[in-house]
C-alpha cells in the first residue's frame, strides 16, 4: 500500500523543501516509486524540482506540458464543477526513474477558506460534504494509477485549515526543525495544535454526511515518526556549540512535551520502532543534517541533487574542493540513513 508522509512545521526556514526532495530521490534510488506533492502555495518544491529536471520555462510548463498541478486537479470539488475527480497526470523526472512530482500552484491557497468552512460547519451544508476527503481521494487514485510506494507532502509553514486536512489524511508525519529559539517555540505550538486537528477530524469522521460523501475522509490517524534537526553549521564533524545547545533543547522539548501529547492521542508510531533507529539522547530525532552551504547552488546549476555532484561540477580546487567532496559524500550517507529509517518506521 502507498504510504503518505507529510513534512510539517509551522515555522518556516527549516529546509523542509530540500529535505523532501532529497529524501524522495534517495528512496527512488532504492527502488521505491515516489510522488512528491507540493502543497505549499509558495511552490518552492516545484521550482526546485523543475530546475533540477532542466525545465527552464516555468510558464510554458504550466500552460502547455499537459502535466496537472494540485489546484487544477482539485478544482471540480472546490469550484463546484459537475465532474468527478480524476488521477493527476504527474511530472516524471527524466533523470531519476521512479520519482514523480505533483506540482504546486499559488492558487491552491484559495481553497483554504472552503476547507475551513467545511470543518466548522461539520455537515450542516451538503455542498461542503466532499471537501474534507477530496485531497486524500486525489492522492489515492493517483497513487493507484502510478503504483507509488511513498507520497511525500511538502506542507506550508502555517496553522491553516488546509494543513490540518493534509496532515490528518496522512499515514505518517515528520517535523523538520532548525536549531533555534523559534523552532523550539513551534514544538510547543504543535503540542497544542495537533490534538485540536485530530479532534476536528474525529468529529468529521463521526458524522454521517461525511461518511457517506463521495470523497469520504479516511479513518487514518497520522503517526509521528520523528524530527529532523538541520540547517546548522558543523565544526569538526559535529554541530557548533551554539547550535548543539538548541538541538538539545528541542530534543528535550519533544521528549517531555510533544511525544507524551501525541502518545495520548494515538499519534505516535509504535515506540519499539524508535528504539531500533534512535539514539539514547535523541530517541525521536531521525537524523541531523548540516547546512548545504554552497553545494545547493551548484546542484541547481547542474540539475543534480547535492549528493550527486561531480568534482567538476563543484567547481572548486585544493582544500575547498576536498572539503566540498567530503560534505557531498556525507550528505549522501545522511540521506541514505534517513531513507532507511523512514522505511523501517513505516514498515
Amino acid at each position: 500500500m502507498t504510504k503518505i508522509i507529510s513534512l510539517f512545521n509551522n515555522k518556516g526556514g527549516v529546509s523542509k523543501t530540500t529535505t523532501t526532495f532529497h529524501l524522495g530521490w534517495i528512496l527512488s534510488e532504492m527502488g521505491k516509486k515516489v510522488l512528491l506533492v507540493d502543497a505549499d502555495s509558495q511552490c518552492n518544491l516545484t521550482g526546485l524540482c523543475l530546475s533540477l529536471a532542466g525545465t527552464e520555462d516555468i510558464e510554458e510548463f504550466y500552460n502547455q506540458s499537459g502535466i496537472d498541478n494540485i489546484k487544477i486537479s482539485l478544482e471540480p470539488v472546490f469550484e463546484g464543477v459537475p465532474k468527478r475527480l480524476q488521477p493527476a497526470k504527474c511530472f516524471e523526472f527524466p533523470n531519476r526513474e521512479g520519482l514523480f512530482l505533483l506540482p504546486g500552484h499559488i492558487g491552491f491557497a484559495e481553497f483554504d477558506v472552503s476547507i475551513g468552512i467545511a470543518q466548522e460547519l461539520t455537515g450542516s451544508l451538503r455542498m461542503t460534504q466532499n471537501i474534507p476527503g477530496a485531497i486524500h481521494y486525489l492522492i489515492k487514485i493517483t497513487s493507484e494509477k502510478y503504483g507509488f510506494d511513498y507520497v511525500l507532502i511538502d506542507m506550508s509553514p502555517s496553522v491553516s485549515a488546509t494543513n490540518a486536512n493534509l496532515l490528518m489524511q496522512s499515514d505518517y508525519f515528520i517535523v523538520p526543525c532548525s536549531p533555534d529559539y523559534f523552532c523550539n517555540m513551534a514544538i510547543n505550538s504543535l503540542t497544542r495544535v495537533l490534538p485540536e486537528w485530530k479532534n476536528i477530524y474525529d468529529n468529521i469522521r463521526s458524522l454521517s454526511i461525511f461518511r457517506n460523501a463521495e470523497y469520504s475522509f479516511p479513518n487514518t490517524i497520522p503517526k509521528f515518526i520523528g524530527t529532523i534537526l538541520q540547517r546548522y553549521r558543523p565544526k569538526n564533524g559535529a554541530p557548533a556549540r551554539s547550535f548543539q545547545s538548541w538541538i538539545n533543547k528541542i530534543n528535550r522539548n519533544v521528549i517531555t512535551n510533544l511525544v507524551p501529547t501525541l502518545r495520548k492521542h494515538n499519534m505516535l508510531v509504535q515506540e519499539e520502532k524508535f528504539r531500533t533507529i534512535g539514539s539514547g539522547s535523541e530517541p525521536y530525532n531521525l537524523i541531523n543534517i548540516s547546512d548545504f552551504n554552497g553545494l545547493i547552488a551548484q546542484s541547481q546549476k547542474y540539475n543534480v541533487p547535492v549528493f550527486a555532484l561531480s568534482e567538476e561540477q563543484i567547481e572548486q580546487s585544493g582544500k575547498v574542493l576536498s572539503n566540498s567532496i567530503n560534505s557531498r559524500d556525507e550528505f549522501r550517507d545522511t540521506f541514505t540513513q534517513l531513507a532507511r529509517k523512514t522505511i523501517s518506521l513505516t514498515s
